[in-house]
């Protein structure tokens, strides 16, 4: 209930005082791709579909496949910046805001993604919101080893303190991860 209540207000005090880069970020977006905000279906929490917000980072035909697959030409120079600077995430407070995600909590897969899927859902990792960053964003572990992705995962989900909830929102903030590879 305490992290719930700190989703809530983290989210909505970050959108009322980030609106203006918001707004920013969209405008030079439609300039980028005509297209700035990115939506896609993920597996949420007991494995039920939600729809993902970011901002859009790679041209507009790119296949919605997961990032370590997805080839670095399809990421526009805008793009490069907002992965970087992780502005791309900003959206997701949205999907916080209502209930879909946590700050902190194992990254969203695809629905396509079945081996990630087989070895979470052995490890109960569904039964937990997911999140914008945590453990595994932090180490730098992303989608493309399944194995060791759900271990850590269900290893910041055990071990998930006050402490641990700041200090992985604190460490992304300053730059620690660099989130899924991109070929």
């Amino acid at each position: 209930m305490l992290i719930r209540t700190l989703d809530f207000c983290a989210a909505f005090l970050g959108l009322l005082f980030l609106w203006p880069i918001l707004l920013v970020v969209t405008l030079i977006g439609l300039f980028d791709t005509g297209s700035p905000i990115f939506v896609q279906e993920r597996v949420g929490r007991y494995k039920k579909p939600f729809t993902l917000i970011k901002f859009r980072t790679m041209s507009v035909d790119t296949k919605s496949v997961a990032s370590h697959l997805a080839s670095s030409t399809s990421i526009t120079k805008f793009g490069s910046f907002l992965r970087k600077t992780k502005i791309d995430e900003l959206p997701q407070l949205i999907n916080v805001l209502k209930g879909e995600m946590s700050l902190v909590g194992p990254r969203p897969n695809l629905f396509n993604q079945e081996e990630l899927i087989v070895e979470r859902d052995a490890l109960g990792i569904y039964n937990v919101l997911p999140g914008i960053t945590g453990l595994a964003q932090v180490q730098n572990i992303d989608m493309s080893t399944p194995k060791l992705l759900a271990k850590t995962d269900r290893e910041m989900i055990d071990n998930l303190t006050l402490a641990n909830y700041i200090r992985y929102i604190v460490m992304t903030a300053t730059g620690s991860g660099k989130g899924d590879a991109v070929k």
